[in-house]
């Protein structure tokens, strides 16, 4: 197969998953009240994803690798698809949290089959672009995501589940007739669960990597978390507003990730990330000293493009060490952006209401990159190597 069809494949795999994870929320106020909740309780509809996502990607990592990640897949993406319907039935607020934490659970043994499966499917000098494609899958869904959810549930909210199911029923035939088998741990090696972790964290390298993608999400999205909260407090933008401001960062960060390979190529994966760092310093330290709107909108799409630039390096970077456990260096991954994400959420609401405007939010995210930069160079990942050298 080639790496064209490969990327592809990714890119809707990765869409379909990123789309049902955005679909609830614009269906918040309609769920609460058919199932008579508080807007409080409500949002653990989408939480309830989310967490059962993170905490299962840690088992489902180890227990995938070792296996052919085409079963896997295939047997997530079926958990998926069936789970997402069944929330179109679901008769209540608990039904309703067990289906989407089971959607999430399977969800979990489906991206990183993906994402570990990359480098062995394709050249070694277009796995950066592959997985920019994938990358691309989610981030687009993030700016579709909500719109369609919304969109279909004008008619009644029964039909977003069906309709995403219906697309990854689909997407499920395609890959099984056309994905192929993919082995995990080389033939005969015996991976335990504990040892699996055990020799991943072995690493120096790793373990350092592991930690400044933490510190890099963790600023990343205390800043992309509170973007609309600022928008609408000293802007006074309302909610299609700041829908389509976000939507306008989703778009920056899908393009770079579809298109960034050249740049990458061109520079280096080590000198691309060192540039996207500074660059990501200069922009977000820059945010809170727009003087309007359009200038603020503008600095946060070109953080956003370059966020597009760096998701396929960081994943590229953290599966090159290793061959066997690609499926649970890709659950720790997506653990760390949960992890990220849970910490930027708690510590940006409490900034944002302590500091006027976005000054207290902006320098966390600028603090927690230049600790992440630190790490990042510590471990060497600055440091270009033969093998990826920039072109002339």
């Amino acid at each position: 197969m080639s790496s064209t069809a490969i990327a592809w494949l990714s890119f809707v795999t990765m869409f379909v998953i990123g789309t049902d994870t955005f679909l609830v929320a614009p269906m918040l106020p309609t769920l609460s009240r058919e199932f008579d909740v508080s807007t409080s309780l409500s949002g653990w509809m989408v939480s309830a994803y989310a967490l059962g996502f993170a905490l299962f990607a840690l088992v489902a990592g180890p227990l995938s690798d070792g296996r052919d990640r085409r079963t896997v897949l295939l047997l997530g993406f079926a958990g998926f698809t069936v789970s997402t319907a069944l929330c179109g039935v679901a008769q209540g607020f608990w039904t309703m949290i067990l289906f989407r934490v089971l959607a999430g659970m399977s969800a979990a043994l489906v991206t990183p089959q993906i994402w570990a499966s990359i480098p062995s499917l394709v050249p070694g000098d277009a796995i950066v672009k592959t997985m920019g494609l994938a990358g691309a899958g989610m981030s687009i869904s993030q700016v579709v995501g909500v719109p369609i959810g919304g969109w279909l549930a004008s008619s009644s909210w029964h039909v977003p589940f069906f309709a995403v199911a219906g697309l990854s029923a689909l997407a499920w035939l395609v890959l099984f007739r056309v994905f192929p088998s993919v082995q995990g741990a080389p033939a005969g090696q015996k991976t335990g669960f504990l040892a699996t972790y055990a020799g991943l964290f072995r690493s120096r390298t790793f373990t350092w990597y592991l930690l400044g993608y933490l510190a890099y999400q963790t600023g990343v999205f205390e800043t992309i978390s509170f973007i609309g909260s600022w928008l609408a407090q000293d802007f006074g933008l309302g909610v299609g507003a700041i829908g389509a401001a976000m939507m306008a960062l989703g778009v920056g960060m899908a393009t770079t990730s579809i298109f960034g390979s050249h740049l990458i190529k061109r520079l280096g994966e080590a000198r691309t990330l060192a540039c996207a760092f500074v660059a990501l310093v200069v922009l977000y330290g820059a945010v809170p000293f727009a003087p309007n709107l359009a200038t603020a909108i503008v600095l946060l799409a070109l953080g956003s493009a370059v966020l597009g630039l760096n998701y396929p390096i960081f994943m590229a970077m953290l599966l090159s060490q290793t061959t066997a456990a690609r499926g649970t260096v890709s659950s720790l991954a997506t653990t760390a952006l949960y992890i990220g994400t849970t910490i930027g959420g708690f510590v940006g609401g409490v900034l944002l209401t302590r500091f006027d405007g976005f000054y207290g939010v902006a320098g966390f995210t600028v603090a927690a990159l230049v600790l992440a930069g630190a790490v990042f160079t510590a471990a060497g990942a600055f440091r270009t190597r033969p093998a990826e050298a920039p072109s002339a």
